[in-house]
Order: structure tokens, then sequence, then C-alpha cells
């Protein structure tokens, strides 16, 4: 484990969930092992968050919800409002991809960058400039897994019976491992001493026990364990155990078909929070002029301790204190506020 400046970071569990296939966290590009300095321009918490983060493998969750339902001691605010600073020290962007594939379908694929490395803004619009032409896995559609089917165990097909031979030629032609088998039954035990007809009308019984992975000996202790004192019918006999005894058909795994490529046909930066790209808005931060808002009201009424944004409030925990008083802040009413201010249009409700 690596020392940070935090002494006791907490870390992502084993069960973190992951997000769709093609989703979640990705690399912005090499960089070197996890190091004490990496964070050390951020705030405590902010540090905090970013351990957490930069310790997720690629592909897992990286919701603001996720990562607080995750974190022990931050909630859902503090998770967003850190992001969202995260993105603003140069960390972290979305990107939306334009992919066309293989079969010529095309889609908009919203991925998840995060860098250990302080990146600049220019370096961030770089990298999406250059996502353009870049060949990925083309198996994906917004919001959804993979299209390619996942491994299932398939049940292998039944082989063919083993054809009964003619009459004039058994058992001389009869090379098969299980006549064989059948025929050496009475040297096991006399007592199952099956004829010649009995082990060309088995063979095929024999056969499927052999296709299933069962040994010869297998057969052979099926049908003479336990035995009766006096067998009149030992043909019979064998035919009853060998298919009540049946071992299960061997299952295989089914090869998952090769993913189809695809290629980025064109890469654009989008906003953390309410996903509108540089193509209809100005971004900057990682965020759009609304969500920018929204964001330094959040951290204005942290910073003046109206919101707290950090622990989990004593009411979520399984004792809470009857005596502590929590303030409500609502946050789009004061981010409408700083939007005023800053001589921002109202921002219009979204549809979803």
């Amino acid at each position: 484990m690596v020392a940070y400046a935090n002494s006791s970071p907490a870390l992502p569990s084993p069960s973190h969930p992951m997000a769709n296939p093609g989703y979640g966290k990705r690399p912005a590009g090499d960089e070197g092992p996890h190091a004490d300095p990496d964070f050390a321009h951020l705030s405590p918490r902010e540090a905090e968050i970013a351990i957490f983060v930069d310790h997720l493998d690629d592909g897992h969750a990286m919701g603001h919800k996720v990562l607080a339902a995750q974190h022990p001691r931050y909630g859902q605010q503090a998770t967003r409002t850190s992001l969202n600073r995260l993105a603003e020290a140069g960390h972290l962007r979305w990107i939306r991809e334009h992919i066309t594939v293989e079969d010529n379908t095309m889609r908009w694929v919203t991925r998840t960058y995060w860098s250990r490395t302080r990146r600049s803004e220019a370096w961030w619009e770089k990298f999406a400039r250059e996502r353009g032409g870049r060949i990925v896995p083309g198996d994906l559609r917004p919001g959804l897994a993979r299209t390619d089917e996942p491994e299932l165990p398939e049940p292998e097909p039944a082989p063919q019976a083993e054809s009964a031979p003619q009459a004039e030629s058994a058992p001389q032609s009869e090379s098969g491992t299980s006549y064989r088998t059948l025929a050496g039954i009475r040297e096991a035990d006399p007592r199952m001493s099956l004829s010649e007809s009995d082990c060309r009308s088995l063979a095929s019984l024999a056969g499927e026990w052999l296709s299933r992975g069962a040994t010869p000996q297998d057969i052979t202790r099926a049908v003479t364990e336990g035995l009766p004192a006096t067998v009149n019918n030992p043909g019979g006999l064998a035919r009853n155990r060998l298919e009540k005894k049946m071992p299960p058909k061997k299952a295989k795994i089914r090869q998952k078909a090769a993913p189809r490529r695809a290629r980025v046909t064109r890469a654009v930066i989008c906003c953390m929070s309410c996903d509108a790209d540089e193509l209809t808005t100005t971004i900057k931060g990682g965020m759009c002029p609304d969500c920018r808002a929204e964001y330094e009201a959040a951290v204005a009424a942290e910073e003046a301790g109206e919101l707290d944004a950090g622990y989990v409030p004593d009411t979520f925990l399984a004792d809470p204190d009857a005596h502590a008083v929590y303030q409500w802040v609502d946050v789009p009413r004061r981010a409408a506020e700083v939007r005023a201010a800053g001589g921002l249009r109202p921002r219009t409700e979204r549809v979803l």
C-alpha cells in the first residue's frame, strides 16, 4: 500500500460495481504508479475522493451516486461537488465519441476519462481531437451493455449412436471402446456376463456415457455394484442401470464472438453534470455555464456553513443525535441567484 499525505484514505472495495461494458472509468494516458504528491494541490476531501477514484479499476462505475454509496464518509452532494472540482483541476472529463461500427451503424457513446496527472484545458481539448480516427470496440449502445452475447454454458449435442455391426461380422469387427467395455464386464462379475447381442444393443448407451466424460471403469462399476445374489437377465439389468445412472452432459463454454471494431469519427467534450456538449454550449473546466453556476452556488453555501456537503449527517446513522439540527439549502434557487448576478439567463427546465 502506498503512503499518502492522508494517512488513512478510503479505498474501493472488491465489490465496487462495474459500469456497463465499455463505460465507467477509462485512463486518459500512460502514467506512473500512485504517488503521494499526485493530489497535493487538492483540498483534503477532494484528495481523498481522487485517491478513491484513482484506485478504481478500468470499467468501474464512477457516477456520484455510486461513489457516495461506496465511500464510507461522503454523501452524494459532497461527492458530486468533489467530482466537479476534480474536473476543474484537470483530472476528469466526459467525452462523447461518435463511432461507426463495421456493420455501418453509427452511434454516440459518452466515456469517462480519468488522469492521475493534472491536465490543462488545452491538453484535454487536444486529447479529445486525437480520439478521432481511433479504432475501438464497437459493440456498444449508449447506456447499454455490449450487444454480443455473454458467455453461457451450452449443452454438448449428443453423439450419434454407434451403428450395430452386421451379425456375421460381430464381435470380431466391433473394435469400439463401448463394445469392448461391455464385453469385459463379465470379467468383473460373472453374474453380468453379457451376450454378443446384449453388447451390440447396449453399445449406444455405453457410448453416451463415454461422451459425457465417464471412463470404462465407471461403466463397469455402475453395472456391477450392489448386484443381487442371482441375475436372471444381465442384459436387461445392464440397460436399466445404464439409463438410470447416466451422468449429466458435459457443458462447454461458448466462445465469445469477437467484438466488432468501430472507428471514432468525432469526439466532443461534455459537461460533467448535464451532459451538454461543446457543440451547443461552452465547456470550461468540464462544465457548462449553467452547471458551473450551480456548482459555484453549492461551493459558496458549503463554505458559508449553510450546506454540510462533507460527512454523512447523523440523521442517516443508526443512532442519530436527537438534538442535532440541520439546515436545508435550496441549491437550485441559490444557483439561479448566482446566474442572475453573473448576467446569465435563467436556466430552462430540461425534459428527460
